[in-house]
C-alpha cells in the first residue's frame, strides 16, 4: 500500500512540475511576444513618423497629447500601418486615433488615407476643442435638428471631407429592422468643436 501511495504521489508531483514549467515558459513567451510587438517598428521609422505629425501639430501639442499606439499598429511588408492615440485629459471627449502608412524607411504614403492629424500649427483655431458633447447637443437642438424616434447619437470624430475634427449629431427619423434587413432614414448635423458653428446639415439613408 505504501509503495502504491508513494508511486501516485511521485506521479502527481511530476505532473504538477511539468504544468508549472509549461506555465512559466508560456508566460515568458507571451512577454517576449509583447516586447517584440512593441519593437516591430524600427526607431528610425517611428522617429520619422513622429516628425510627420509634429509638422502639423507642433512639438508641444504632440508631446502632451499624442502617443504611439503599438497595439493598433500593423506591419504588412513593406509597409507599416501606424496608429497613434490622440487624447486630451482635461477634455476627455477629445479621444481619437491617428492613422497613416509609411514604407520601410519611414516615408509617408500620401496615396493612402491619413486620418486624424489636427492642423494646429497652421490653423490653431482648429485645436481649441471648447465644445463638449452636452454643448454640441444643445446647439443641435437650438438649430432644430429633427428630434426623431429615439435618442440622438453623437460622436467626436474625424471628418474625411473637411479634414478636421467635428461633432456629429445624428437623429433617426424612421427605422426598420427585421432579420438581416435594416432600413433607416434621418438627419445629421456637423458642428465645429471649437466655435460651435453648424458646418453642415445632411439627410442620411440606409437601404
Amino acid at each position: 500500500m505504501t509503495i502504491k501511495i508513494s508511486l501516485r504521489t511521485s506521479v502527481l508531483i511530476t505532473v504538477l512540475s511539468c504544468i508549472t514549467i509549461a506555465a512559466v515558459l508560456t508566460s515568458c513567451k507571451c512577454r517576449a511576444c509583447e516586447d517584440q510587438e512593441e519593437g516591430t517598428v524600427p526607431l528610425e521609422v517611428l522617429s520619422r513618423a513622429d516628425s510627420f505629425i509634429v509638422v502639423s501639430t507642433g512639438q508641444d501639442f504632440f508631446k502632451k497629447y499624442i502617443t504611439a499606439d503599438f497595439a493598433r499598429t500593423r506591419y504588412t511588408p513593406p509597409y507599416y500601418e501606424l496608429a497613434y492615440k490622440f487624447f486630451i485629459p482635461e477634455k476627455p471627449y477629445v479621444n481619437a486615433i491617428i492613422k497613416f502608412t509609411v514604407d520601410s524607411i519611414g516615408n509617408v504614403m500620401k496615396d493612402r488615407d491619413i486620418i486624424g492629424i489636427p492642423r494646429c500649427n497652421n490653423f490653431p483655431e482648429e485645436c481649441d476643442f471648447n465644445i463638449d458633447e452636452k454643448t454640441a447637443r444643445q446647439i443641435a437642438s437650438d438649430m432644430e435638428l429633427k428630434e426623431g424616434i429615439k435618442e440622438w447619437d453623437s460622436g467626436f470624430m474625424w471628418d474625411f471631407k473637411l479634414q478636421r475634427y467635428v461633432w456629429r449629431i445624428l437623429s433617426t427619423l424612421t427605422e426598420y429592422n427585421y432579420d438581416d434587413n435594416y432600413k433607416a432614414t434621418g438627419q445629421e448635423m456637423i458642428i465645429d468643436p471649437n466655435t460651435g458653428d453648424v458646418l453642415a446639415l445632411n439627410d442620411w439613408r440606409v437601404n
